[in-house]
């Protein structure tokens, strides 16, 4: 690999369409950067197939192979850390991450998240959203801390409910915008205009 290239580990446990929208935004030459790994703590994600296809390395990391968390999350970071990694991009992994790997790569982290946060941080968010009656719900870019769905925001979209709307419906549309966001989102990064001033995310610093 290239050292100059800008360097993303994409760490997944389901079907990997966001995997998928960075994969086809580097081979359009769209993104400056390329995935040195893809890892996942489910052994039959399709996104591994996705990395695969595109003659990635994906890894399958078995929780159930360590003596506890804490072992798990330093095997992640000796993966990662093996591959000189200048971006952690969790993309639908449903693991939450703990202290020891949040310090090891503080700043250096970020996810995608189906919400307009704070609101309706966590599990079922469109269900949710939709029990609620929120008129608008959308995705948020942020930086990974500690607190679940709580590091400080970099990009929102909104989506609106439309009435006839259901969680599939919901989540369709709402995915979409992920998948622009989020490019957009490592974009920023790897072009070094972001700077954090406490909670707020600075563009084009």
């Amino acid at each position: 690999m290239a050292p100059d290239k800008f360097k993303l580990a994409v760490l997944v446990s389901g079907r990997g369409s966001n995997l998928q929208a960075i994969i086809d935004s580097i081979e359009k030459n769209d993104l400056q950067a390329e995935i040195a790994i893809v890892i996942s703590n489910v052994k039959d994600a399709y996104a591994l197939e996705r990395a695969r296809k595109h003659g990635l390395e994906g890894l399958f990391l078995d929780p159930k192979s360590f003596p506890d968390r804490n072992s798990y999350e330093q095997g992640l970071v000796e993966q990662i850390q093996s591959k000189s990694v200048n971006l952690i991009c969790l993309a639908g992994y449903m693991r939450v991450l703990g202290k020891h790997f949040i310090e090891t790569f503080s700043g250096r982290i970020i996810n995608i998240h189906p919400s307009l946060l704070p609101a309706f941080p966590g599990l079922n968010v469109q269900k949710r959203a939709l029990e609620h009656g929120a008129r608008f719900s959308g995705c948020t870019v942020h930086y990974v801390n500690e607190e679940v769905d709580g590091g400080p925001i970099i990009l929102q979209a909104v989506v609106p409910i439309i009435d006839d709307d259901d969680e599939a419906s919901l989540s369709e549309r709402i995915l979409e915008q992920e998948h622009i966001i989020y490019l957009e989102a490592i974009r920023l990064i790897l072009e070094d205009r972001l700077a954090l001033s406490g909670r707020r995310v600075l563009h084009d610093k």
